[in-house]
């Protein structure tokens, strides 16, 4: 039951009344992100993200919007992907004027102080040792760097020591001036809420969104005609590899049953690959499978960490899964029990109201075609058997096998892994 609205200046709005609870979530989605940068500034989407809670006219530094927040016992934050940037406020319900108008005083009104930028560099560079000390998210990060290669889409979202030190408030502003336009950019009010009076709110402080046209990102090009590897080597006690393949963009017809497939294959504890390579092998602790839609591109992947001894092993398991579902596909009761899983998984974590705002929140930044959850459930359910099979035939070729390994390895290394790249 959720409602559209259009501002005048472009703005989108979207109201989801929840019945069972007493919060409010304000999320503003704006559609710039790693992928609308160029290789000068990059990270700088990243780096206005962090510096939009640093001061604004009304509130001049960061401790009067920190505790301003605070004081009402908001859960906020803000995040920055490969193709849009997030700011949200959760609060009750009593509180929704407070939210919207900090969130709002934040994107039209901050100061982008140069102190305050020479500060973050520090902040940022920091942030970028700790990602590069977290293999099992750094190995995510250089799958996409292997898939996409110099392009925006492979760069990461966080930009590098260099460019961090180099991006000045001149390049800050002018990219804030041509990205941060309303009808760039989606509101989402979700909780206990009346549509009407959140809309009549939400356009007292958003009616001065300025207006101005969206910027296209750069096409992805998907032109991979063998498999590829990629070593990080790096002094670990455990290698963490992501094995995967290119997949679908966000409105491919067969996304659902690319979806249903990842479940099935590694999903929960008792998918194929919890099961062969854990269970069965005790070969890894984590191991998971998952799809990533973006709007002109996706792919599937596997993680999971392993002893260096049994790299090799746990490579040719995961390859053994893929080819077996491509050659013998699935059963009618393993499809309906992933089916299941995940409505009841949706279900559940929609219960949320910061859940539910991100959940309308990027099918309209990013599609402009919402679905509702039982839209959703009922395209799941047209997903037949043979269309599992026929999917995992078209993705699991070795030509679109791709491997990354973070690890005590030498590049030179590459060359052996590659020869095991086959289905």
């Amino acid at each position: 039951m959720f409602k559209k609205n259009k501002l005048s200046n472009g703005l989108r709005i979207i109201t989801v009344p929840m019945e069972g609870t007493k919060t409010v979530t304000v999320l503003v989605l704006v559609g710039t992100g790693s992928r609308f940068e160029t290789e000068k500034i990059s990270g700088i989407s990243h780096y206005l993200e962090h510096l939009f809670f640093k001061g604004t006219k009304k509130r001049p530094n960061a401790l009067m919007i920190s505790e301003e927040l605070e004081r009402i016992g908001a859960d906020f934050n803000a995040f920055t992907s490969k193709e849009y940037t997030g700011f949200y406020v959760k609060v009750p319900v009593f509180h929704l004027d407070v939210a919207l108008d900090v969130i709002s005083d934040m994107l039209f009104n901050s100061l982008f102080l140069s102190k305050e930028i020479e500060r973050e560099r520090g902040t940022i560079q920091e942030e970028i040792k700790m990602v590069k000390d977290d293999p099992p998210r750094y190995v995510a990060d250089l799958f996409e760097t292997l898939l996409y290669g110099k392009t925006p889409m492979g760069r990461e979202i966080i930009g590098t020591p260099e460019t961090v030190n180099s991006i000045n408030r001149k390049e800050l502003i002018s990219y804030f001036r041509n990205h941060y336009v309303a009808s760039n950019a989606t509101l989402v009010i979700a909780g206990a809420i009346e549509s009407n009076s959140a809309v009549k709110m939400a356009r007292k402080y958003f009616q001065n969104f300025k207006e101005g046209k969206r910027e296209k990102a750069i096409e992805i090009c998907e032109n991979q005609s063998k498999s590829k590897i990629l070593i990080y080597p790096k002094q670990t006690n455990q290698v963490h590899l992501s094995i995967g393949v290119r997949g679908y963009d966000t409105k491919h017809p067969d996304k659902h049953a690319l979806t249903l497939l990842s479940v099935i294959l590694g999903g929960g504890m008792s998918s194929r690959l919890f099961i062969s390579v854990r269970e069965k092998l005790g070969l890894a602790y984590y191991i998971f499978s998952s799809p990533e839609f973006y709007t002109d591109t996706g792919y599937l992947t596997t993680q999971a960490g392993v002893d260096i001894k049994n790299v090799q092993k746990a490579i040719n398991v995961i390859l053994t899964e893929y080819k077996k579902i491509a050659v013998k596909g699935v059963s009618k009761e393993e499809l309906k029990k992933v089916k299941d899983q995940i409505k009841s998984r949706t279900i559940m974590r929609l219960e949320s109201s910061s859940a539910m705002a991100n959940y309308f929140a990027d099918q309209e930044l990013l599609t402009e075609n919402i679905q509702t959850p039982e839209e959703k459930f009922a395209l799941l359910d047209k997903v037949k058997i043979e269309d599992i099979q026929r999917v995992a035939k078209d993705i699991f070729m070795n030509k679109k096998l791709n491997l990354v390994l973070v690890g005590p390895f030498k590049r030179k290394e590459e060359r052996e892994f590659v020869k095991m790249l086959k289905i």
